[in-house]
């Protein structure tokens, strides 16, 4: 029998990558919902309703007609910088939102998969951040998505909870760009640009996290779970991996301090995760940073 599965913020990059991963698997019956036109329009015959969050009513009513046995809420603010200066935006997103949707999901008992972020954390404890670790962020992003965690755990839902860090990838139609693209699209076009040294993290390929989603789903486990993949570098460092892979000029690159960019959100300096609990309860596999880029080399070759 067909599970049915509902993806909230299928126009987004993980959203476009959980339809056209589910798409297609007999296994489950699959519905998208976002805001705004349906950007995965190769799927022509993907059931899909269009969501304004200021009517919650509408998304409360098309959930119980579904009657989902998952929700996957792939919906987020995450512009760091912009949930700092729009902290009741940000709020109404990424707090107010997942609490009325984990509400539902407990009404309806469905499994809802929720994305956070290892900007839950300060970056302060010098070593690799696990599941139990206490958060302390410090930034309103990182307040809010921890936030969303507490307020799902307060309802009771059945609930997934999938952290993860600096996610990137490409799919057809994709609206925002991630820094991974940024980055070699600047060198492509001889462009000099001014790359974080400072900063340290676990950069995520977005098929990566979708592979964390379907295996919360087919093993049905719940809890918290550290999801990246798993070398830990410097943006910089990240930046000239990104120029050897592509063969792209590394002299263009220049390593800047966190001080230097005056960034209007704090960042923390060091956020990586121990992968055990989701390598072992899941069967989740990391990738290096390099299989990640082999990937996403694939995906702009299928989606040019």
């Amino acid at each position: 029998m067909q599970k049915k599965v509902v993806v909230i913020g299928s126009n987004g990059m993980l959203g476009m990558s959980l339809v056209n991963r589910l798409y297609p698997d007999e296994k489950y019956k699959l519905f998208a919902l976002a805001a705004g036109k349906n950007r995965n329009d190769r799927l022509p015959s993907l059931k899909y309703f269009s969501i304004d969050l200021q009517h919650f009513s509408y998304i409360k009513m098309q959930l119980n007609l579904i009657n989902p046995d998952y929700i996957i809420n792939a919906l987020a603010m995450t512009n760091v910088d912009l949930c700092e200066t729009e902290k009741e935006l940000c709020d109404q997103v990424n707090v107010t939102f997942v609490k009325d949707l984990a509400q539902v999901s407990k009404e309806i008992d469905a499994h809802l998969i929720h994305i956070s972020t290892d900007f839950i954390f300060d970056g302060e404890k010098g070593s690799y951040y696990r599941e139990n670790d206490p958060p302390n962020p410090v930034n309103y992003y990182g307040l809010s998505k921890l936030k969303s965690e507490i307020e799902i755990k307060k309802t009771g839902a059945l609930y997934t909870i999938l952290r993860t860090i600096l996610v990137y990838g490409k799919t057809p139609n994709m609206k925002r760009n991630n820094i991974v693209l940024w980055i070699k699209s600047s060198l492509e076009n001889g462009e000099k640009i001014s790359i974080i040294k400072d900063q340290y993290r676990m950069p995520t390929y977005v098929g990566s996290l979708v592979n964390a989603c379907l295996l919360s789903m087919e093993k049905n486990v719940l809890g918290t779970f550290h999801i990246s993949d798993k070398e830990f570098l410097s943006i910089y460092e990240m930046a000239l991996q990104i120029a050897g892979f592509f063969k792209l000029p590394a002299a263009l690159i220049q390593p800047i301090s966190t001080r230097q960019l005056n960034q209007k959100a704090k960042r923390p300096p060091k956020t990586g995760f121990v992968l055990d609990k989701a390598i072992t309860k899941l069967g989740y596999k990391p990738l290096l940073f390099t299989e990640g880029l082999t990937y996403l080399l694939d995906d702009l070759k299928n989606n040019s």
